[in-house]
């Protein structure tokens, strides 16, 4: 499959545009699509600026270590805060009552308030990450992304193909094909201006079941690794705060 659609590179990149824009307020759920969003040093005005937090072992929460985070959403409120919408329907930021979701003691922290290096916790065989070892990684300064080289994450549906693109996490989504290319370049989206630095390695989280009827699937991965040296979509940083929105075209520099 992904071999036809690597074909499409060849047609350039003129072409990409943004389809949908996402941001996502807390780091591993399910997030927002905005038809235009502020562009920051930070990434997406809002996204991945709170996180839970396992007050036990100050460990932050993903979905490569609770899976169940991937049917709860973050969303922003009008005042800029977070909340957490839990699969029933509650709409909370009250941390007893997402403790008692969780089934642990929780803490949604914001990114201000998280100092020092970012813990969070990642398999070390995807294939047996029930039995096997769990290794933790250190995430990003700033807002919760996981490296920081990677504020802005753009992928296209050439490269999705029949892949859901909820899956990927991605904050831009483009149609069209050819974002790889990309890579090493400055770009233009609205006002905003990126620097694309890498193409983004996948983990276990592309295999995850979600909300919205998307099931575990092992083979998304593996497929990547076997198809796409381990890395779907690309990353990059803001060289030029701005503001871009749903119809925006890719300019390349």
């Amino acid at each position: 499959m992904v071999g036809q659609l690597d074909a499409g590179l060849d047609a350039g990149v003129s072409d990409l545009r943004v389809l949908e824009a996402w941001r996502f307020p807390v780091k591993s759920l399910l997030g927002e699509r905005v038809e235009r969003a502020e562009v920051g040093c930070e990434g997406l005005a809002g996204d991945r600026g709170w996180a839970l937090f396992d007050v036990g072992t100050g460990f932050g929460l993903t979905a490569r270590r609770v899976p169940e985070l991937l049917f709860a959403a973050g969303r922003l409120r009008a005042d800029g805060t977070a909340e957490v919408v839990l699969p029933d329907g509650t709409a909370t930021a009250d941390d007893a009552v997402l403790s008692a979701w969780a089934g642990r003691p929780v803490a949604l922290r914001p990114a201000a308030a998280v100092h020092g290096p970012r813990h969070f916790e990642n398999p070390a065989d995807a294939e047996h990450e029930d039995t096997g070892r769990w290794d933790p990684f250190a995430g990003a300064d700033g807002a919760f992304h996981d490296n920081a080289d990677a504020r802005v994450t753009l992928v296209s549906t050439g490269t999705l193909g029949g892949w859901d693109r909820r899956r990927f996490r991605a904050n831009v989504v483009l149609g069209g094909a050819g974002e790889d290319e990309l890579v090493g370049r400055r770009v233009q989206l609205g006002t905003a201006e990126l620097d694309v630095v890498r193409r983004v390695p996948r983990c276990v989280m592309t295999t995850r079941p979600q909300a919205g009827g998307i099931g575990r699937d092992t083979a998304v991965l593996k497929t990547i690794h076997r198809e796409r040296g381990g890395a779907l979509a690309v990353g990059a940083l803001v060289a030029q705060p701005g503001v871009l929105a749903v119809g925006d075209t890719v300019v390349p520099s």
